[in-house]
């Protein structure tokens, strides 16, 4: 089989991520803050078509982190195959990637998050971290892993499923 992914990584830190409140009129909402820099990455394939979703957890965005992602992928995929839609980062596009045999890379085009719908799955996971305190780095990473828990594919397709892209893999099935 094979599965058509977006790639992407996302940073988790400490620092509080502001978002929006709901208060009572006229009461001005307060939020305690924390500028702890401590964090980690995450690196993400998802399928619009399926909802497919493979994270995992690195210490740093670069090729060597990259690499492993996508040993690990490769591993994860078993015998199917995968298109791996990425972006223009330095960490996909160095010469030191050994493409996995059963990953294609399919690059966007340059400055484009837009075409990526893996973007709208880091706001869907990140929101419920929102004006949240962390006493460590564990204990986001604790939180972190049940949102992944808790991640249904109906989620995943709802946010990445891009008409343009479902429309190309129907178009690419019937021929």
């Amino acid at each position: 089989m094979i599965h058509y992914l977006c790639q992407d990584e996302s940073r988790v830190g400490l620092k509080t991520q502001s978002g929006k409140v709901i208060t009572a009129k006229g009461v001005k909402p307060k939020v305690a803050v924390q500028w702890g820099r401590e964090n980690f990455w995450i690196y993400g394939a998802i399928a619009p078509l399926s909802g497919a979703h493979f994270l995992h957890e690195y210490p740093k965005l670069n090729g060597e982190c990259f690499q492993e992602f996508l040993d690990w992928l490769s591993q994860q995929l078993g015998e199917d195959w995968a298109i791996l839609q990425v972006d223009q980062a330095p960490a996909h596009m160095t010469s030191a990637i050994r493409w996995p045999e059963n990953i294609i890379p399919l690059v966007q085009p340059a400055h484009s998050p837009e075409l990526n719908p893996i973007e709208r799955f880091w706001q869907l996971l990140k929101q419920p971290l929102k004006n949240q305190l962390f006493p460590s780095l564990q204990a986001l990473r604790e939180r972190v892993q049940d949102l992944f828990d808790q991640l249904t594919l109906e989620q995943v397709m709802s946010v990445s499923s891009y008409n343009f892209i479902l429309e190309a893999l129907f178009y690419a099935a019937s021929h």
